[in-house]
C-alpha cells in the first residue's frame, strides 16, 4: 500500500459517499467501506472533502506567462504545476498553428519533459489546433500558414513525438479532410472538427468517417441556420463529442443549458481553451505568433476584436458549470472527467474512480476548491 485517503465524500458511480481508497503501484486498489490500520503508508485524511477524478483539459494553451509553442521544457514543468494546482490531473498543451520549424521544436520540449517524468506526470500528451483550418474562420490562426491536409507533415509531427499526438483540430472543407480522417485515426489521433464553416453534409460525412469531436462549438464555426444547419447543426445533431468553453464570455449561460440539453450530460467536453495569461494580471501576452490584450480577464487579439483563447481555468470552469447550469457536482462532473477520457480512449485508465484505474484524485472543500491533488497517487500540491 502506497497511499490510503479516508474518509472522503468520493464520486463513484455518479455518485457520493463516504469512503476509503487503498493505492498500491500508482493505481486504485481497493474502495471501502472499512477502516483500515496502514502502517509505514501514507494516510490523508479527506474527512469533509469531495475526492474526485481529477480534470482531463483536451485543449489548453498555456498558463502563468508559458505559451505552448513557446515552451521549454522547464516552463512545461510550471505550466503542469499550475494546470494541477486547478485540479487538472491530464492535460494535453495545444500547438497552435505555427510553422514547421516551431511546432517541431514544441514537440521536442514536450518530448524532454517527459524523458523527465516519465509517466508519472500530468501532461499526457498533444493537441494540434491546425494547419489544417479554414481562413475565413481561423480566429487567433495565423492564416498565412493553414493548409490543405498534408498527410506526410502530420505523419512527421507524429513521428517526432513518439505517437503522443492525441487530438487534431482540422476543418471539414479543406481540401483532403474529409477522406484522410480514417488515416488520422490510424496515427492514433482523435479527430475533432473547427475553425470552419462547413456545410451540414459535409460535416456529417466527417463525422461518419470517425470525426469524434467539435472543437470549442459556436466558436470560431458557421452557426446555426434554420436554412443550412452547416458544421453547428451537425454538432448538435450527431454523437459527436462537443467542446464548451464555460467561462460566460465564449458561450452564454443559455447556450452553455441548451448544448447539454441537446447532447446529453455524456457528450459534453468541458474545456479552458486557457492562454499564457491564465492565472495573472491584465495585460500584454502572446497566443503562438499573436500579440493579445487581456482586459477584465477577456483575451483579445491585440489588431482585432476577436476573442482569442481564456483565461479560464478548470476549477472555475466547474464552479461555472453548477451556476449556469442549477446541476450538482456529480452531475457536472463529466465533462471534465469521464466525458473527455472516452473522447480519447483513455477511460479505461483515467476519468472515474474505480478499481485497476490510475490513481488521479482532486479534492475539493465544500466550497468546490482545490486542496490536492493526485496524479498516479503522488500528491502534487504540496
Amino acid at each position: 500500500m502506497d497511499l490510503y485517503i479516508r474518509n472522503g465524500k468520493v464520486y463513484v458511480d455518479h455518485a457520493f459517499r463516504t469512503a476509503n481508497i487503498v493505492v498500491e503501484n500508482g493505481k486504485i486498489a481497493q474502495i471501502t467501506n472499512e477502516a483500515l490500520d496502514p502502517k509505514e503508508v501514507t494516510v490523508y485524511d479527506a474527512k469533509g472533502n469531495y475526492v474526485l477524478p481529477g480534470c482531463i483539459d483536451v485543449h489548453t494553451h498555456g498558463a502563468v506567462n508559458v505559451d505552448v509553442n513557446a515552451a521549454s521544457v522547464d516552463d512545461l514543468e510550471k505550466l503542469s504545476a499550475f494546470h494541477a494546482s486547478q485540479g487538472t490531473t491530464s492535460w494535453l498543451c495545444s500547438i497552435l498553428t505555427d510553422t514547421r520549424e516551431q511546432t517541431l521544436w514544441a514537440i521536442e520540449q514536450y518530448n524532454l519533459f517527459k524523458a523527465r517524468h516519465g509517466h508519472h506526470t500530468n501532461l499526457i500528451g498533444i493537441h494540434l489546433e491546425g494547419p489544417f483550418l479554414a481562413p475565413a474562420y481561423k480566429g487567433s490562426m495565423p492564416e498565412h500558414l493553414l493548409t490543405a491536409v498534408n498527410m506526410d507533415l502530420l505523419e512527421e509531427y507524429q513521428k517526432a513525438a513518439n505517437g503522443d499526438v492525441r487530438y487534431i483540430t482540422i476543418a471539414p472543407e479543406v481540401e483532403g479532410a474529409v477522406d484522410n480522417i480514417a488515416r488520422m485515426k490510424a496515427l492514433g489521433i482523435t479527430v475533432s472538427l473547427g475553425h470552419s464553416g462547413a456545410d451540414y453534409e459535409t460535416s456529417m460525412q466527417s463525422i461518419e468517417n470517425g470525426a469524434t469531436s467539435i472543437t470549442h462549438t459556436f466558436n470560431a464555426m458557421q452557426l446555426l441556420h434554420q436554412h443550412y444547419p452547416a458544421i453547428a447543426g451537425a454538432a448538435l445533431e450527431s454523437d459527436a463529442y462537443c467542446e464548451a468553453i464555460c467561462d460566460g464570455r465564449h458561450l452564454h449561460p443559455g447556450i452553455v443549458r441548451l448544448l447539454l440539453k441537446a447532447k446529453g450530460l455524456d457528450k459534453v467536453v468541458a474545456i479552458t481553451d486557457s492562454i499564457m495569461a491564465t492565472g495573472l494580471p491584465d495585460g500584454k501576452y502572446k497566443l503562438g505568433v499573436n500579440d493579445i490584450v487581456v482586459e477584465d480577464g477577456d483575451a483579445r487579439l491585440a489588431d482585432q476584436n476577436v476573442r482569442a483563447g481564456s483565461t479560464l481555468t478548470s476549477n472555475q470552469s466547474l464552479k461555472n458549470l453548477m451556476k449556469f447550469t442549477g446541476r450538482p457536482l456529480e452531475e457536472v462532473i463529466r465533462l471534465w472527467t469521464e466525458n473527455p477520457a472516452k473522447m480519447l480512449g483513455i477511460f479505461e485508465d483515467k476519468g472515474s474512480i474505480e478499481v485497476n484505474k490510475l490513481a488521479d484524485f482532486v479534492i475539493l472543500n465544500e466550497d468546490y476548491d482545490v486542496i490536492d491533488t493526485f496524479v498516479t497517487g503522488k500528491q502534487l500540491n504540496k
